[in-house]
């Protein structure tokens, strides 16, 4: 496919790179790249921009209003601003996006092309075949992108990247300039960069730029130098080539790496496809199975290795104090209040002026100090090492984590080993890690080995990892809480084991980190009204210096005094001290939040806080209580009718033991230092059982061999439970053995487990979760006739319901559980009966929500649970008031009859609907099931039924 074609580039102007005809539709903006590129800030640093800063100067001066419309940049047409793009490929052609369609996820966009071999005339070519090919068939003649566009998927973000080389004419002019000015047209310069980079540098080709200059969809602008190393290794070790048709004897060489590292990410120019390129998404070719993930590096592919990626560190490059004071005194904002304290000095007025400097020095100060601290705090949670035994040449050798490149397997069950010092996957073992780091989740989470199924799902282009793999990808940062060796293995020296797939700054938490960095720029209103009131202020002030500069030499007053007096009455409208005001009452603010342990590094946030008006919560642990406590089980009798609740084992009957078991096997609980760990649920729930656990090897619905030592549970032995099940212990010994369990999924809404008993043949499936999930996987005949109305009242007073079912299968093999698919084990079950649990308000909540509303913020409430539980729990709290009615939408199928609909009669003005359609949402009151409200028109209506 050819490229589109651009002027060549003795026909550009400099000023102007791409001809006009391109950009004729594009939207203007005065910050705008390529025909306005802008510098940036200060090049010499390549780490956070100021937005990150803890300066209200710095950053009060760089907020924009964000555009309500798509991205926009006039070194591109409107319709080529493309911002869902399936990976983190460049794209700058309209034939680019045309081909996205045919693109796999995990595909690079320039497998869609057939490659184009470019390189400059004067140069070696930087592609190149193997030694014994030729190269000049893969030479390209036509014309050469000096920029490009890029939709950093992960990020959220559209940026462009503009290649410049820097004129020595401009250069001279440059440094002329600012040193015969005295350093006016260096501040013009700093203030207004598009002009330096019109002045300093020339458009030239991404293959040969000095230095490119990249701006993002919100017009921030940053430079970055182009690093250029010798590399000499295949295509494929930087791209992940196209898996369906690559050849490893059909792979080019690079003889030359040139990158650039935007914002802690690397970009790498791909020069068949004449583009830099992200790396976060490469994977190896031999990443086949999950057995050929196993075999490790050589030295030298480690060395190539992090070549391309770096070393695997979050390090956050930091700004010197001098750099810090430069960002700070050379705003405008105070070069404006330095040309006021040397007016008023003129004036004589000292004291004034000697207390607006004081206070500035004061505020500079405490800015640097505090971002300074603010920064190294930030940098001390994000650096993390650590000594790992990595899988070398075949040897087995311990080195430190910062040497880990992707594709090294490490030993991961090393008891040394408290942090997980990268992305990677596991591929031998089991472990238990904490992810709240990054989920906010505090339950610990099960990690599994890889299997080749869900091997398919690896895609880290993608922002996020699919559910498939989540439960054998290990996150970098989270906390091992548990790692073991493969249960089951007679070999004393097998180790857990898994391979590395990302690091650095490249990894899950590498993101966290850069979103804290490069926080996205809000569009509060404040800081737009804020310039608005000083530009108006401005205006003002210019109209009253031309206005008092005429009445002065009317008057025929002296050049010194109409000079000062005219330049005095702008200082008056526009106050000098407004960036030190704002800043100390920002330090003020930062102070007091962090005599409560709250951290804030963008201040500016301190302003938009204020300014909140809607407040989210989640349920669990945060209105109520982190933990739940059993109330009890309403279990069904074989006559099919719930019996009184039982709160104690004592009262278990025989027959009843399948509700028992249930509870007793179906969880994700593990066993770290003789504690249970797991989802505060399941911990409630096993503890009340009164049954004791013994964890085995993994059981997960992959696992498929017979030398996997399942987890059991066993029942009490002590005298003090004189229950059922023990009385009957002579005949066996009461043993139940996990074979395979179906893990929770949020969709599904529930958990099973295949269990068998000791000396059984058979097996049975326990499933326990949301009643409406369970309900509609068993058989209707099983089912109470108050199933719905036994539930609502649980709900209505808040409590939490979990529903249990169950099936036995005679005669089911080892071979053939592990075989079996969820949807086969999770059908035709016979319900078992109900779990009540109680979840009690933290202490505190009804009084937090109450001084909310009191400031007029309005409370929402976020959570999974049943709606009508959800809606207790607001009334407890105060969320809602006990006297409002509450509407739950219900989705109803099939005509009403006329019979149970008598009339509608209107609580509400209006009329009652002509007629009800087959199939409607139906908002109906949580209290008062007659009490509904009109489809169309949401009012509300009372209905009459027959049996009323």
């Amino acid at each position: 496919m050819e490229r589109d074609v651009q002027p060549p580039l003795e026909a550009r102007s400099p000023m102007f790179p791409i001809g006009t005809d391109r950009r004729r539709n594009s939207i203007r903006s005065s910050y705008s790249v390529v025909s306005d590129v802008e510098m940036a800030r200060n090049e010499i640093y390549d780490g956070p921009i100021s937005e990150s800063i803890p300066s209200s100067i710095v950053s009060f001066s760089h907020r924009r209003n964000r555009k309500d419309s798509t991205t926009s940049f006039t070194y591109f047409q409107e319709d080529q601003d493309h911002p869902d793009w399936p990976n983190e490929a460049a794209i700058d052609a309209e034939s680019d996006v045309d081909n996205l369609s045919d693109i796999e996820p995990n595909e690079s966009i320039r497998s869609s092309k057939r490659p184009s071999f470019s390189r400059d005339s004067v140069q070696d070519p930087l592609l190149r075949r193997s030694l014994s090919a030729s190269s000049h068939d893969y030479c390209h003649r036509g014309d050469q992108r000096v920029s490009q566009k890029v939709h950093i998927v992960s990020e959220d973000l559209t940026i462009v990247i503009a290649g410049f080389s820097t004129s020595p004419t401009g250069l001279l002019l440059y440094y002329l300039s600012c040193l015969l000015s005295l350093g006016v047209f260096y501040l013009l310069f700093r203030w207004f960069p598009k002009y330096r980079v019109r002045l300093m540098g020339m458009p030239t080709p991404l293959q040969s730029c000095q230095w490119v200059v990249i701006e993002d969809q919100w017009n921030q602008l940053d430079i970055h130098t182009v690093h250029t190393e010798v590399y000499g290794r295949p295509l494929s070790t930087v791209f992940s080539p196209n898996y369906e048709f690559y050849d490893e004897d059909n792979d080019p060489t690079i003889s030359q790496l040139r990158y650039i590292d935007y914002r802690y990410l690397r970009l790498i120019y791909h020069p068949a496809d004449d583009k830099f390129c992200l790396i976060g998404g490469w994977k190896d070719p031999s990443w086949k199975n999950a057995k050929g993930m196993r075999a490790g590096l050589d030295a030298d592919d480690r060395d190539s290795r992090e070549q391309v990626f770096g070393k695997n560190l979050i390090d956050i490059q930091q700004k010197t104090a001098i750099q810090l004071l430069m960002d700070e005194a050379f705003h405008p904002f105070y070069i404006f209040q330095l040309a006021s304290l040397v007016l008023w000095s003129l004036d004589q007025y000292y004291y004034y002026a000697v207390c607006i400097f004081l206070i500035s020095v004061i505020s500079i100060s405490a800015t640097i100090i505090e971002t300074k601290a603010t920064m190294n705090r930030l940098r001390d949670i994000s650096l993390f090492e650590c000594d790992i035994r990595v899988l070398r040449n075949g040897f087995w050798r311990s080195v430190p984590s910062r040497e880990l490149v992707p594709g090294d397997v490490y030993e991961f069950s090393d008891p040394s080993l408290n942090h997980v010092p990268c992305d990677c996957i596991l591929l031998s073992g089991d472990c238990i890690v904490n992810e709240s780091m990054l989920t906010g989740e505090s339950v610990p989470v099960s990690k599994v080995p890889l299997t080749d199924d869900a091997l398919k799902y690896l895609n880290l282009s993608a922002p996020s990892i699919h559910p498939a793999l989540a439960r054998h990808f290990l996150f970098s940062g989270t906390k091992v809480i548990r790692a073991r060796r493969p249960q089951g293995v007679d070999d004393d020296e097998a180790i857990a084991l898994a391979v590395v797939v990302r690091t650095g700054f490249l990894t899950t938490k590498g993101a966290l980190v850069r979103s804290m960095l490069f926080p996205k720029p809000s569009g509060f209103s404040f800081y737009r009204d804020s310039f608005r009131y000083i530009s108006v202020m401005a205006i003002i002030a210019i109209l009253g210096f031309v206005a008092s500069f005429i009445n002065f030499i009317r008057l025929g007053l002296s050049w010194h005094l109409i000079i000062v007096r005219a330049l005095d009455l702008i200082t008056i409208v526009v106050p000098p001290a407004l960036p030190a005001t704002l800043s100390i009452g920002t330090n003020f603010a930062l102070s007091r939040l962090k005599a409560h342990k709250i951290y804030c590094i963008s201040p500016q946030r301190v302003n938009v806080g204020g300014k909140l008006d809607v407040i989210c919560f989640d349920k669990t642990g945060t209105l109520t209580e982190d933990g739940l406590d059993v109330l009890g089980v309403r279990i069904v009798d074989h006559n099919r009718r719930f019996i009184c609740m039982h709160t104690t084992l004592h009262t278990f009957a025989y027959q009843y033991n399948n509700t028992l078991y249930t509870m007793a096997t179906c969880h994700s609980l593990r066993v770290v230092d003789g504690e249970l760990l797991g989802d505060p649920l399941d911990v409630k729930m096993f503890q009340f059982t009164g049954w004791s656990f013994e964890e085995g090897g993994s059981h997960t619905e992959e696992a498929d061999s017979e030398t996997i030592l399942p987890s059991i549970a066993r029942p009490p032995l002590s005298e003090n439970h004189p229950s059922a099940y023990q009385r009957h212990k002579i005949e066996a010994p009461l043993e139940l053995g996990i074979l395979r369990t179906f893990e929770f999924v949020s969709h599904l809404r529930r958990a099973s487990v295949i269990v068998r008993q000791y000396g059984d043949t058979g097996a049975s499936t326990f499933v326990k979760g949301a009643p409406e999930s369970v309900k509609a996987i068993c058989l209707p005949s099983s089912l109470p006739h108050d199933f719905d109305e036994l539930l609502s009242n649980y709900t209505h007073k808040g409590y939490r319901v979990i529903a249990c079912a169950a099936k036995y299968e005679p005669k089911l093999s080892w071979m053939r559980v592990q075989k079996m698919a969820r949807a086969d084990a999770e059908c035709d079950l016979e319900f078992l009966g109900f779990i009540i649990f109680e979840n009690k308000l933290k202490p505190n909540t009804a009084e937090t929500v109450a001084e909310l509303n009191k400031a007029g913020i309005r409370n929402i409430m976020c959570t999974g649970d049943n709606i009508l539980t959800a809606v207790s729990v607001a009334r407890e709290c105060g969320l809602i008031s006990g006297d409002e009615q509450c509407f739950v939408p219900r989705f109803v199928q099939g005509q009403l009859s006329s019979k149970g609909v008598v009339a509608f009669v209107n609580l509400a003005p209006g009329h009652p609907p002509d007629n009800v359609s087959d199939d409607c949402l139906c908002w109906e009151s949580v209290d008062n099931p007659a009490l509904k409200l009109s489809p169309s028109t949401l009012m509300v209506w009372y209905l009459h039924l027959p049996w009323n």
